[in-house]
Protein backbone atom coordinates (compact mmCIF):
# COMPACT_ATOMS: atom_id res chain seq x y z
CA UNK A 1 0.00 0.00 0.00
CA UNK A 2 1.21 3.49 -0.75
CA UNK A 3 1.16 6.08 2.02
CA UNK A 4 0.57 9.32 0.18
CA UNK A 5 -3.10 10.29 0.44
CA UNK A 6 -4.03 7.15 2.37
CA UNK A 7 -6.27 7.66 5.40
CA UNK A 8 -5.66 6.04 8.79
CA UNK A 9 -7.75 5.88 11.94
CA UNK A 10 -5.62 5.46 15.07
CA UNK A 11 -7.15 4.70 18.47
CA UNK A 12 -5.36 5.59 21.68
CA UNK A 13 -3.68 8.30 19.62
CA UNK A 14 -3.26 10.90 22.37
CA UNK A 15 -0.13 9.31 23.84
CA UNK A 16 2.23 6.36 23.86
CA UNK A 17 2.23 3.89 20.99
CA UNK A 18 -0.80 5.44 19.30
CA UNK A 19 0.79 8.87 19.21
CA UNK A 20 4.04 7.40 17.87
CA UNK A 21 2.16 5.63 15.09
CA UNK A 22 0.30 8.83 14.25
CA UNK A 23 3.52 10.81 13.93
CA UNK A 24 5.18 8.14 11.77
CA UNK A 25 2.26 7.78 9.38
CA UNK A 26 1.61 11.51 9.10
CA UNK A 27 5.27 12.07 8.25
CA UNK A 28 4.92 9.48 5.49
CA UNK A 29 2.01 11.38 3.95
CA UNK A 30 -0.92 9.54 5.52
CA UNK A 31 -3.95 11.56 6.59
CA UNK A 32 -4.72 10.61 10.18
CA UNK A 33 -7.87 10.58 12.28
CA UNK A 34 -6.84 10.56 15.94
CA UNK A 35 -9.17 8.85 18.42
CA UNK A 36 -8.88 9.04 22.20
CA UNK A 37 -10.78 10.13 25.30
CA UNK A 38 -8.27 12.85 26.25
CA UNK A 39 -9.25 15.96 24.27
CA UNK A 40 -6.35 18.09 25.52
CA UNK A 41 -3.67 15.58 24.55
CA UNK A 42 -5.44 14.82 21.29
CA UNK A 43 -5.25 18.47 20.30
CA UNK A 44 -1.48 18.46 20.87
CA UNK A 45 -0.94 15.42 18.63
CA UNK A 46 -3.33 16.88 16.04
CA UNK A 47 -1.21 20.03 15.82
CA UNK A 48 1.93 17.92 15.38
CA UNK A 49 0.46 15.69 12.69
CA UNK A 50 -2.17 17.82 11.00
CA UNK A 51 -4.62 15.12 12.00
CA UNK A 52 -8.30 15.17 12.88
CA UNK A 53 -8.84 14.88 16.66
CA UNK A 54 -11.94 12.89 17.66
CA UNK A 55 -12.97 12.17 21.23
CA UNK A 56 -14.07 8.55 21.17
CA UNK A 57 -14.80 5.68 23.53
CA UNK A 58 -13.87 2.69 21.37
CA UNK A 59 -15.93 0.33 23.53
CA UNK A 60 -19.12 2.31 22.93
CA UNK A 61 -21.01 1.51 19.73
CA UNK A 62 -22.43 4.99 19.13
CA UNK A 63 -19.18 6.76 19.97
CA UNK A 64 -17.24 4.57 17.54
CA UNK A 65 -19.85 5.05 14.81
CA UNK A 66 -19.62 8.81 15.33
CA UNK A 67 -15.83 8.68 15.01
CA UNK A 68 -16.14 6.73 11.78
CA UNK A 69 -18.63 9.24 10.40
CA UNK A 70 -16.44 12.20 11.33
CA UNK A 71 -13.48 10.57 9.62
CA UNK A 72 -15.48 9.94 6.45
CA UNK A 73 -16.86 13.47 6.43
CA UNK A 74 -13.32 14.84 6.55
CA UNK A 75 -11.38 12.35 4.43
CA UNK A 76 -14.10 10.41 2.49
CA UNK A 77 -12.34 7.03 2.85
CA UNK A 78 -10.43 4.87 5.32
CA UNK A 79 -7.55 2.61 4.30
CA UNK A 80 -5.76 1.86 7.60
CA UNK A 81 -6.89 1.15 11.16
CA UNK A 82 -4.36 1.01 14.01
CA UNK A 83 -5.93 -0.12 17.29
CA UNK A 84 -3.84 1.13 20.22
CA UNK A 85 -6.49 2.09 22.80
CA UNK A 86 -6.18 0.06 25.97
CA UNK A 87 -5.95 0.00 29.75
CA UNK A 88 -3.81 -2.13 32.06
CA UNK A 89 -4.93 -2.02 35.70
CA UNK A 90 -3.32 -4.65 37.92
CA UNK A 91 -5.30 -6.70 40.41
CA UNK A 92 -4.91 -10.12 42.02
CA UNK A 93 -7.63 -12.72 41.64
CA UNK A 94 -7.64 -13.13 45.42
CA UNK A 95 -6.77 -9.80 46.95
CA UNK A 96 -5.95 -8.92 50.53
CA UNK A 97 -9.45 -7.65 51.21
CA UNK A 98 -11.65 -9.16 48.51
CA UNK A 99 -11.67 -11.16 45.28
CA UNK A 100 -10.82 -9.43 42.01
CA UNK A 101 -13.49 -6.88 41.16
CA UNK A 102 -15.77 -8.30 38.48
CA UNK A 103 -16.51 -4.77 37.29
CA UNK A 104 -12.79 -4.11 36.79
CA UNK A 105 -12.33 -7.38 34.89
CA UNK A 106 -15.30 -6.52 32.68
CA UNK A 107 -13.97 -3.01 32.02
CA UNK A 108 -10.59 -4.30 30.86
CA UNK A 109 -12.24 -6.79 28.49
CA UNK A 110 -14.64 -4.09 27.32
CA UNK A 111 -11.93 -1.60 26.42
CA UNK A 112 -9.11 -3.84 25.23
CA UNK A 113 -10.95 -6.66 23.46
CA UNK A 114 -14.45 -5.46 22.69
CA UNK A 115 -13.14 -1.98 21.84
CA UNK A 116 -10.67 -3.51 19.39
CA UNK A 117 -13.37 -5.65 17.79
CA UNK A 118 -15.82 -2.74 17.69
CA UNK A 119 -13.43 -0.64 15.62
CA UNK A 120 -12.39 -3.61 13.48
CA UNK A 121 -15.97 -4.48 12.52
CA UNK A 122 -16.97 -0.89 11.70
CA UNK A 123 -13.88 0.03 9.75
CA UNK A 124 -13.71 -3.25 7.82
CA UNK A 125 -17.33 -2.79 6.76
CA UNK A 126 -16.41 0.63 5.39
CA UNK A 127 -13.25 -0.65 3.69
CA UNK A 128 -15.24 -3.40 1.96
CA UNK A 129 -17.35 -0.77 0.16
CA UNK A 130 -14.40 1.14 -1.24
CA UNK A 131 -12.57 0.55 -4.48
CA UNK A 132 -9.46 -1.63 -4.49
CA UNK A 133 -6.11 0.05 -3.95
CA UNK A 134 -4.10 -2.21 -6.26
CA UNK A 135 -4.36 -5.03 -8.79
CA UNK A 136 -4.47 -7.64 -5.99
CA UNK A 137 -7.77 -6.23 -4.70
CA UNK A 138 -6.31 -4.75 -1.51
CA UNK A 139 -8.90 -2.61 0.24
CA UNK A 140 -7.24 -1.91 3.56
CA UNK A 141 -5.05 -2.94 6.48
CA UNK A 142 -6.05 -3.39 10.12
CA UNK A 143 -3.35 -3.53 12.80
CA UNK A 144 -4.32 -4.49 16.35
CA UNK A 145 -2.19 -4.19 19.46
CA UNK A 146 -1.89 -7.07 21.91
CA UNK A 147 0.95 -7.65 24.38
CA UNK A 148 3.43 -10.31 25.41
CA UNK A 149 1.12 -10.65 28.42
CA UNK A 150 -1.16 -12.56 26.05
CA UNK A 151 1.43 -15.36 26.21
CA UNK A 152 3.24 -14.87 29.53
CA UNK A 153 0.92 -12.95 31.81
CA UNK A 154 2.22 -11.99 35.21
CA UNK A 155 0.62 -12.06 38.64
CA UNK A 156 -2.03 -9.34 38.72
CA UNK A 157 -2.57 -9.48 34.95
CA UNK A 158 -5.45 -11.95 34.69
CA UNK A 159 -7.79 -9.39 33.15
CA UNK A 160 -5.18 -7.73 30.96
CA UNK A 161 -3.79 -11.05 29.71
CA UNK A 162 -7.27 -12.35 28.96
CA UNK A 163 -8.11 -9.24 26.96
CA UNK A 164 -4.88 -9.29 24.95
CA UNK A 165 -5.10 -13.06 24.48
CA UNK A 166 -8.48 -12.45 22.88
CA UNK A 167 -6.94 -9.96 20.46
CA UNK A 168 -4.28 -12.51 19.52
CA UNK A 169 -6.85 -15.28 19.02
CA UNK A 170 -9.04 -13.02 16.89
CA UNK A 171 -6.27 -12.17 14.42
CA UNK A 172 -6.27 -15.22 12.15
CA UNK A 173 -10.04 -15.77 11.92
CA UNK A 174 -10.51 -12.06 11.19
CA UNK A 175 -7.86 -12.20 8.45
CA UNK A 176 -9.47 -15.29 6.94
CA UNK A 177 -12.95 -13.80 6.99
CA UNK A 178 -11.97 -10.39 5.66
CA UNK A 179 -9.75 -11.78 2.89
CA UNK A 180 -12.71 -11.85 0.51
CA UNK A 181 -12.95 -8.07 0.89
CA UNK A 182 -9.21 -7.59 0.31
CA UNK A 183 -8.52 -6.55 3.92
CA UNK A 184 -5.39 -7.67 5.77
CA UNK A 185 -5.38 -8.09 9.56
CA UNK A 186 -2.23 -8.16 11.69
CA UNK A 187 -1.44 -7.86 15.38
CA UNK A 188 1.63 -6.49 17.16
CA UNK A 189 2.43 -7.85 20.63
CA UNK A 190 4.76 -5.33 22.29
CA UNK A 191 6.98 -6.21 25.20
CA UNK A 192 8.04 -3.70 27.84
CA UNK A 193 7.72 -0.36 26.09
CA UNK A 194 8.63 3.15 27.15
CA UNK A 195 5.17 4.70 27.45
CA UNK A 196 3.61 7.33 29.74
CA UNK A 197 2.27 4.45 31.86
CA UNK A 198 5.79 3.08 32.27
CA UNK A 199 7.21 6.54 32.93
CA UNK A 200 5.04 6.76 36.04
CA UNK A 201 6.91 3.85 37.64
CA UNK A 202 9.94 4.40 39.92
CA UNK A 203 13.26 4.61 38.10
CA UNK A 204 14.64 1.49 39.80
CA UNK A 205 11.61 -0.49 38.62
CA UNK A 206 12.10 0.73 35.05
CA UNK A 207 15.78 -0.22 35.18
CA UNK A 208 14.98 -3.70 36.49
CA UNK A 209 12.44 -4.25 33.71
CA UNK A 210 14.89 -3.05 31.09
CA UNK A 211 17.55 -5.43 32.43
CA UNK A 212 15.15 -8.36 32.00
CA UNK A 213 15.04 -7.86 28.22
CA UNK A 214 17.31 -10.29 26.35
CA UNK A 215 18.69 -7.79 23.84
CA UNK A 216 18.87 -4.88 23.58
CA UNK A 217 18.67 -4.42 27.35
CA UNK A 218 16.34 -1.44 27.41
CA UNK A 219 12.70 -0.54 27.11
CA UNK A 220 11.17 -0.59 23.65
CA UNK A 221 10.55 2.78 22.03
CA UNK A 222 7.38 4.14 20.50
CA UNK A 223 9.32 4.84 17.31
CA UNK A 224 10.11 1.12 17.01
CA UNK A 225 6.44 0.23 17.31
CA UNK A 226 5.57 2.90 14.75
CA UNK A 227 8.24 1.61 12.36
CA UNK A 228 6.70 -1.87 12.52
CA UNK A 229 3.25 -0.43 11.86
CA UNK A 230 4.65 1.24 8.77
CA UNK A 231 6.33 -1.97 7.56
CA UNK A 232 3.12 -3.98 8.02
CA UNK A 233 1.24 -1.47 5.91
CA UNK A 234 3.95 -1.54 3.22
CA UNK A 235 4.32 -5.31 3.05
CA UNK A 236 1.25 -6.79 1.39
CA UNK A 237 2.28 -10.37 2.22
CA UNK A 238 1.96 -9.81 5.97
CA UNK A 239 -1.45 -11.09 7.00
CA UNK A 240 -3.09 -13.07 9.79
CA UNK A 241 -0.06 -13.13 12.07
CA UNK A 242 1.05 -11.80 15.44
CA UNK A 243 4.49 -10.18 15.62
CA UNK A 244 6.23 -9.94 18.98
CA UNK A 245 8.10 -6.66 19.40
CA UNK A 246 9.92 -7.45 22.62
CA UNK A 247 13.70 -7.77 22.42
CA UNK A 248 13.26 -11.57 22.86
CA UNK A 249 11.95 -11.18 26.39
CA UNK A 250 10.08 -14.14 27.86
CA UNK A 251 8.38 -13.13 31.07
CA UNK A 252 9.16 -15.49 33.97
CA UNK A 253 6.65 -16.75 36.52
CA UNK A 254 7.01 -14.23 39.37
Amino acid sequence: MEFLNSVAMITGAASGLGAAAARELAQAGVKVALLDLDQEKLDVIAKETGGLPIVCNVADEKSAENALNQTLQKFKKIHILVNCAGIAPAARIVGKEAPHSLDLFSKVIQVNLIGTFNMLRLVSAQMSKQEALNSENLHGVIINTASVAAFEGQIGQAAYSASKGGVVAMTLPAARELARFGIRVMTIAPGIMSTPMMAGMPENVQQALAASVTFPKRLGQGAEYASLVKEIICNDYLNGSVIRLDGAIRMADK
